[in-house]
Formats: structure tokens, C-alpha cells, sequence
């Protein structure tokens, strides 16, 4: 389940698990995280020792006008300036060494989530809403950095400075002083959080309903076209500008609210040095506390409420990342579908023949889509695959590349069981021309070269030439090197098929798959890349899934598929002369194209 941005936490969070399953990416660098925290301390020291070289000052120098002395204080100044640089100095310093820690667990993470994302079966990827996964892979590596950065930066610090500052009152000065302060830090953290928590659902609204608007205005965008045929641009425009209503009336009580937040603050913090400055003045008086002491409580009262200032945006944001950390980490604890066995072992084809045993196969219990499908496919032979849309052509496909693995049966390649070797192994013998070709938004000569990445420019233009789209390439004016666009749109249907061959040819594997690999193509194409699939063939094992029976006619085996179930088997002629469902098929498209024929 994955959600907008600020959506409400989910409540099965396990933040401390999530916290701890986010040590073994600091592992790295731990003797950096080591160093950095002692310059926070170091820092933190320097900054607590400012107020107290002050009272000094100002004791000294109230001690030299009583006396009718005027002797400049060098020692004390040169400490003062020499605390503010230390201050300053290990504050820089820590930001310097932790950086490598936070930019190197970031990035360990977003790698380890993309690796697991490719290792997920493809039932989740057909599943998943790749908006949405791309925002928690993004939010999840940033979540990492921000929870780090909230602890090394803000919450870390602010601890150790509370620390010191007890310290130091409670060894200095009467208690009254030190639980007038922590007094008032507590009140001023419990408002805040309180405030904040009942703000939180303003922000959760906000984010919604700019993310339903931004939404509404992509979903227009990507259907340009489909707005434009039907005029439908003021509906468009208004289903955005009603999103955007409803959050400029939550964006305004969010504001409202945090003006709310900011006046309590300063109320708190008020009281808090009225109240501390009143009884410091009054022992002063009282000659009980120096001058410099009064200015010590003041300056130590100050630094206190500088970093919890900004306590408000810190609990927010640990709580977003929180959020955002559990949902990287469930997508990470999502288990592989198909994962390879403990003793699987590299497939090593020799001979490339295809045997499916008995397979049964459903992608949901309540629908089943192969039931008992047997063939086989001799080394070098082509096995042509024909049926009605549905009939499971498709499936057969994916199960060859084992995307999912089968329910009752087996299938293996020179009878080595697709369970028994390495994913990868198999992949890398099998090539497909898919019916739907989609592309990376790069050049031409990329999508063509992923086929073999260490291809050169030759072999490149050669599978170009047998796939006869190097004469489209050629005249393109950056030729191999024009971007094809997002998912390649700026290419046709055919194009694409034509691309998508050359990828196939180029990777030469032992098995190749057309699933209606020419099924964009115009007739004349289609005869050309018929002759280059036929030679292609000669070489390798071949699949091919087609609609139209003429593509296929030469094919050694020709399998007929209704509803999950071979009811056919044979080569062209002699399912012709049976007379059964492959003659009906043959009879109704050689009708179609007498028809188009008189037609044009």
C-alpha cells in the first residue's frame, strides 16, 4: 500500500526496528560518525564555556570600576574570542566529517532498494503504481539522511547542551535557577509537540490535495490529445482549480495555526526569562549573585531556547521520515516471487531445445490460464504459437523467461529445469521481441546496443541493417545518436518493432521469442522482416506467438491454443487438411485480406 505525500502514518509502524535496520548502512563509516559526535561534544563545550568566560568579564570588570581600576581584561577577551572560534570550528568540522557517512548511507540504500526492486517478481512490478515507488524510493533515501541529520544536528546536541547546563547551575547556583529553566523547557516542548501533533493534520490535508491537484494535472497533460478532440480544457482546468480551493482554505487554518504556535512559543519563553531574571536580579540585590552571574543565567536561559526554537519543524520532519523510513523498509522486506535455488547453477545450453512438461498455470487461483500444455521444440526448429486473444499465447512467454514459475508441470531447456538454474543465466540465452516494444529515453543506438552493451559501432549498424531500419536511421539527421523520447514516442509502432528486432539479433542468444513481433509493421515491411526472421532463425531455437496466420506458414510446428488448452499440433499443411479450428482461422483471415485487397 503506498501512499501521497503526508499521508497519516501508518499505525503497524515499527519505528525503533526501522531505526536499528538502519545501522548496518552507517556501519561503513562508523569511526567517522565517532569523530563527528565528538566535535558536536567539543562544540557544545566551547558554546557552554561562552557564558561563563562572560560572567568573568563582566565580574572583572564591575570588580575594577568599584576599585577605580581600568586595566583591559586580555586574557579573559582572547578566551572568549578563542571559545567562539572553537564553537565554530568543531561545528563545521562535525558537518565536514559526517557528511560521508549521511551521502554514503543514502546512497546505499537507494542502490540496495533498486537492486531488491529488480529482484521482485513481475506479478508486483504489474502491480505496482511506479509513481508512488518512486517516491518512496526517494523519500527512503532521504529519510535515512534526514533522521541522521535530526540526531547529529539537532537532537543529539540539544541534549548534550542541556547537560552541561544543569551541570553547571546545579554546581553554581541554588536549584531554584536550574528548575526554573527545565521547568520552562518542558512546558515549551509539551506545547510544542502538542501543538504541532494537532497542526500535523492541516499539513496531512495540504499535502493531499496538492498532490490530488498536481494529479489532476499530469493525468490533463498525458491526455493532451484526448482534452483537445473533445474541447474539454475549462473542465480540466476546473477539476484542478476546486483541488486548489480546498487547499488554500486548509494552507490559510495551517498558517493561522502556526502563527498560534509561534505566539505560545514566545510566551513561554517570556515567562520563563522574566521569571529566572526576576529571582537572578533579586539575589543580586542581595549581594547572594554577581552581575556576572545574572548575565550567565540570561546567556545560558537564551542558548537553550535558540535550537529549541526550531523543536516544532524537527518533531514534523522526524515523524515524516519516520513514515518514510517504514515504507522503504517494508518495500525492502517484500519477499522475491521467484528467487533462484540454493543449488542452482549457471544453464549452459548446448543443443536449445524447449520441452514443456504438463504445465498448468494460473496467475490467480479462481482463474486459470494453461492447463495441461505439452510440447517440445527440437534444437534449431521454430514452434509457431496461434490462438484467439487470451488464449494464454503470451503466458508462455513470460514462463519461458520464467517471470513467474508454474503451478503443476515443468518446462526446461535441453531438459535442464528452468528451477534448477540461475535467473540470470537463463535470461541471458533468451531474446524477445515483445508485442508491446517499449524503449529508454536515449538514442536509437542504445536501445539498439542493450541487446549487447559491449557492442561496437559495426555490429550495432548491422543488426540496424537486418532488422531494415538502418535506411530510417541513416537519414535521420543525428542518426544513431536521435533520442527516441519517454517510453519511445517519438517513434511509430513500427519503428519501434524494427528496434526492438535489432536489440533481439544483436544479443544473439540460442533462443529467440517473437510475440507479434511484427504486428505494427505494413505489409511490404513485414515480407522484408519476414526473410531477416527466417534466416535468423535458421541459427537459433524460435518462438513465435503471431495473430496473423500468413507469418507463420513456414514455421516446423504450429501449436493452436483456445482457452489455456492446445487443441492443435501440426505444420501448416496438415492442420489445413484436418479441416478444425486452424482451417477456420486460415479461411476467415484469407477472406479479410481478398476484401482490404478489393478495397484498396
Amino acid at each position: 500500500m503506498h501512499h501521497f505525500p503526508g499521508t497519516t502514518v501508518h499505525k503497524d509502524r515499527h519505528d525503533l526496528k526501522n531505526l536499528r535496520n538502519m545501522l548496518p548502512f552507517l556501519w561503513d563509516y562508523r569511526g567517522r560518525a565517532l569523530f563527528a559526535l565528538t566535535c558536536l561534544v567539543l562544540s557544545k563545550v566551547a558554546n557552554v564555556g561562552i557564558p561563563l568566560i562572560l560572567k568573568q568579564l563582566v565580574d572583572d570588570l564591575q570588580a575594577q570600576s568599584i576599585a577605580g581600576v581600568a586595566i583591559l581584561p586580555v586574557s579573559l577577551l582572547l578566551a572568549y574570542g578563542a571559545l567562539k572560534l572553537a564553537n565554530s570550528l568543531f561545528n563545521e568540522l562535525r558537518d565536514v566529517i559526517f557528511a560521508r557517512v549521511r551521502y554514503r548511507a543514502m546512497r546505499n540504500v537507494s542502490r540496495k532498494v533498486l537492486k531488491h526492486l529488480y529482484d521482485l517478481s513481475l506479478r508486483f512490478h504489474l502491480q505496482r503504481k511506479s509513481g508512488a515507488i518512486g517516491r518512496d524510493m526517494d523519500r527512503g533515501a532521504r529519510s535515512i539522511s534526514s533522521i541522521l541529520n535530526y540526531m547529529v544536528f539537532s537532537i543529539i546536541p540539544m541534549l548534550v547542551e542541556f547537560t552541561l547546563v544543569a551541570f553547571v547551575l546545579l554546581g553554581n547556583y541554588e536549584p531554584l535557577f536550574a528548575i526554573i529553566a527545565f521547568a520552562t523547557v518542558a512546558v515549551y516542548f509539551g506545547f510544542t509537540l502538542a501543538v504541532t501533533e494537532w497542526r500535523m493534520e492541516y499539513r496531512h490535508q495540504m499535502n493531499n490535495l496538492d498532490s490530488e491537484a498536481g494529479s489532476h494535472a499530469m493525468d490533463g497533460l498525458l491526455n493532451y490529445e484526448t482534452v483537445k478532440y473533445f474541447g474539454n480544457e475549462d473542465l480540466e482546468l476546473k477539476r484542478y482549480d476546486d483541488t486548489l480551493a480546498k487547499w488554500e482554505e486548509v494552507a490559510v487554518k495551517s498558517q493561522s495555526s502556526m502563527s498560534l504556535l509561534n505566539f505560545g512559543q514566545g510566551t513561554i519563553i517570556a515567562a520563563g526569562v522574566t521569571l529566572i531574571m526576576f529571582f537572578a536580579a533579586d539575589r543580586v540585590t542581595q549581594g547572594a549573585m554577581t552581575l556576572g552571574d545574572l548575565v550567565l543565567v540570561n546567556g545560558f536561559m537564551l542558548q537553550l531556547f535558540i535550537p529549541l526554537g526550531f523543536l516544532g519543524i524537527v518533531y514534523r520532519q522526524i515523524k515524516y521520515s519516520l513514515a518514510d523510513m517504514d515504507r522503504v523498509f517494508k518495500l525492502l522486506e517484500e519477499k522475491p516471487e521467484i528467487s533462484d535455488a540454493p543449488d542452482a547453477v549457471d544453464m549452459h545450453i548446448r543443443e536449445a531445445s524447449i520441452q514443456f512438461n504438463h504445465v498448468d498455470f494460473f496467475y490467480n487461483p479462481d482463474r486459470q490460464i494453461l492447463y495441461d500444455v505439452d510440447f517440445s521444440v527440437a534444437a534449431g526448429h521454430t514452434l509457431a504459437i496461434v490462438g484467439a486473444s487470451g488464449s494464454g499465447k503470451s503466458t508462455i512467454a513470460r514462463l519461458l523467461y520464467r517471470f513467474y514459475d508454474v503451478n503443476q508441470g515443468s518446462i526446461g531447456y535441453d531438459h535442464q529445469s528452468l528451477a534448477s538454474v540461475t535467473q540470470q543465466s537463463l535470461r541471458k540465452n533468451i531474446g524477445i521481441v515483445p508485442q508491446d516494444t517499449v524503449l529508454f529515453n536515449d538514442s536509437i543506438g542504445y536501445n539498439i546496443r542493450y541487446g549487447k552493451p559491449d557492442a561496437s559501432d559495426a555490429e550495432v549498424q548491422q543488426a540496424a541493417a537486418l532488422a531494415h531500419i538502418a535506411p530510417f536511421i541513416d537519414a535521420l539527421p543525428q542518426a544513431y545518436d536521435t533520442l527516441v523520447g519517454e517510453r519511445g514516442l517519438k517513434l511509430s509502432g513500427g519503428e519501434k518493432q524494427r528496434v526492438a528486432i535489432a536489440r533481439a539479433i544483436l544479443k544473439a542468444p540460442e533462443i529467440l521469442i517473437f510475440d507479434e513481433a511484427t504486428s505494427s509493421l505494413d505489409s511490404h515491411t513485414e515480407k522484408a522482416i519476414q526473410a531477416t526472421l527466417k534466416e535468423v532463425s535458421r541459427k537459433t531455437t524460435t518462438i513465435l506467438i503471431a495473430h496473423r496466420l500468413s507469418t507463420i506458414v513456414d514455421a516446423d510446428q504450429i501449436i493452436v491454443m483456445r482457452q489455456g488448452r492446445i487443441i492443435e499440433q501440426g505444420q501448416h499443411q496438415s492442420l489445413l487438411q484436418q479441416q478444425g479450428h486452424y482451417y477456420a482461422m486460415w479461411q476467415l483471415q484469407q477472406k479479410q485480406a481478398e476484401e482490404k485487397s478489393d478495397d484498396s
